[in-house]
């Protein structure tokens, strides 16, 4: 038997709580509830979700704060929920580590989708790296010291580790899947998100900051994701 997907859902609203629980439940997860984020290290290691959705609005630790902290112990799809009203907010919440946000209120159908969509992400790109091997292939060599273990779920420039989460590990994947080709944002949504382009373009911008920032931490001055003005993004290793 296939073992169902564990979902830990962060609402201090009861009503809201109930209201997500029960969506996800519907949805095959096995799930867990928490109306605060101060336990969050004890949750993450008694649950082991595989799914999360955070209220940015919690009465003890801001979700921002806590979506730090997951960051840190967990890889689990993180979903934001907000009431604030500020893009700014939400960005912040993409650049900390969090898959997709969702402003409140929501529509039930339109998370259900969401969540379906995260747990359908395709594990193997069907392609060819700059070697020439085929991209379903365990490790991608994607050229210019790059490589990308899909089984293992890890990417290293040489022998550094990028700290790499789900959505950002996918994100790689799908343009080192195909290096020189240009990837517009909405064909970017439809790989990962497995729907049409929903929300803020910046949904897909921040995850190619995100990206950008540790590649170049880890390989310095090297540009390895470049911006097609008006049309959207591509990888070139470096030679």
């Amino acid at each position: 038997m296939v073992q169902p997907q564990t979902a830990l859902v962060i609402e201090d609203d009861a009503d809201i709580r109930q209201l997500v629980t029960d969506i996800l439940t519907g949805s095959g997860c096995e799930v867990h509830q928490a109306a605060t984020g101060r336990d969050i290290e004890q949750l993450l290691q008694e649950h082991k979700p595989d799914l999360i959705t955070l209220d940015l609005g919690l009465p003890d630790l801001d979700g921002l704060e806590v979506c730090r902290r997951i960051r840190e112990l967990s890889d689990a799809y993180v979903i934001m929920l907000t009431a604030r009203a500020e893009e700014s907010d939400r960005l912040i919440g993409l650049h900390v580590g969090a898959d997709d946000y969702m402003s409140k209120p929501f529509s039930s159908r339109e998370l259900r989708a969401r969540v379906t969509a995260l747990f359908r992400r395709p594990r193997h790109m069907v392609g060819v790296s700059s070697n020439g091997a085929a991209v379903g292939s365990p490790t991608l060599d994607a050229g210019g010291g790059l490589s990308i273990s899909q089984d293992r779920r890890e990417a290293k420039v040489g022998e550094q580790t990028l700290p790499l989460t789900r959505t950002e590990f996918d994100f790689l994947v799908l343009l080192a899947s195909r290096p020189g080709q240009v990837w517009d944002r909405g064909s970017i949504v439809k790989e990962l998100w497995q729907s049409e382009f929903h929300g803020s373009t910046h949904l897909v911008d921040v995850h190619v900051a995100n990206l950008r920032r540790k590649l170049d931490k880890a390989s310095p001055g090297t540009v390895w994701i470049h911006t097609v003005r008006g049309v959207g993004f591509r990888l070139d290793p470096p030679a």
